[in-house]
């Protein structure tokens, strides 16, 4: 097999444009506060763990429950519509867990890092890519992650609580629009069965 760096660059991106941890800042940070810290191991390694097992398993694991990606799809597009409400409203929709491991878990590995769209984006990209781009660019993301989880603390000081505020009501708009376009071209796929 020939290694192409260009699939590798293509899914490298895809994946990060979906997972879009930078746009999740101001929403980890927040939840930050709200939980009183993030274990940012924990939260990469079961993302990555999520996402690489649905690299594996994911259509099979889907289909044993009696669901298709569709269903998953747009359960996973009402959570991220009703997140970018509370980024964008400033209401509290998921009420703040004390405790900072199973919120590292939910809503922080599953669904801010690997989401329905992350999800289904892996299994979309197995129709076109290889195997090993994949693993390899669920890899790569997985360190950026890691990166920006690490430094909440620095890149918060660097954008200031208005800059803060503006970022998170910006990208509160734009997750919302990812969850109608997950939404609605997922909901089309309902009536084909």
């Amino acid at each position: 097999m020939d290694f192409s760096f260009n699939a590798l660059l293509t899914v490298t991106f895809t994946l990060f444009a979906v997972i879009d941890i930078v746009g999740s800042v101001p929403l980890l940070v927040a939840l930050k506060e709200k939980m009183g810290g993030i274990r940012t191991l924990q939260a990469t390694l079961i993302s990555g763990a999520l996402m690489l097992l649905f690299l594996w398993i994911g259509e099979d694991f889907l289909n044993i429950l009696g669901l298709d990606v569709h269903s998953f799809a747009v359960g996973g597009s009402i959570v991220i519509f009703l997140l970018g409400l509370e980024m964008v409203l400033g209401h509290e929709i998921f009420k703040g867990d004390a405790d900072a491991k199973s919120g590292s878990v939910v809503p922080i590995a599953f669904p801010i890092i690997a989401g329905s769209g992350t999800l289904t984006t892996i299994m979309s990209l197995k129709a076109n890519y290889e195997e090993i781009y994949i693993f390899t660019g669920i890899i790569i993301n997985l360190l950026v992650v890691y990166l920006v989880l690490q430094s909440l603390k620095w890149i918060e000081r660097v954008l200031g609580k208005s800059g803060l505020t503006a970022i998170r009501k910006f990208f509160g708009v734009i997750l919302i629009a990812i969850a109608v376009k997950i939404f609605s071209s997922n909901l089309g796929a309902f009536g084909q069965h």
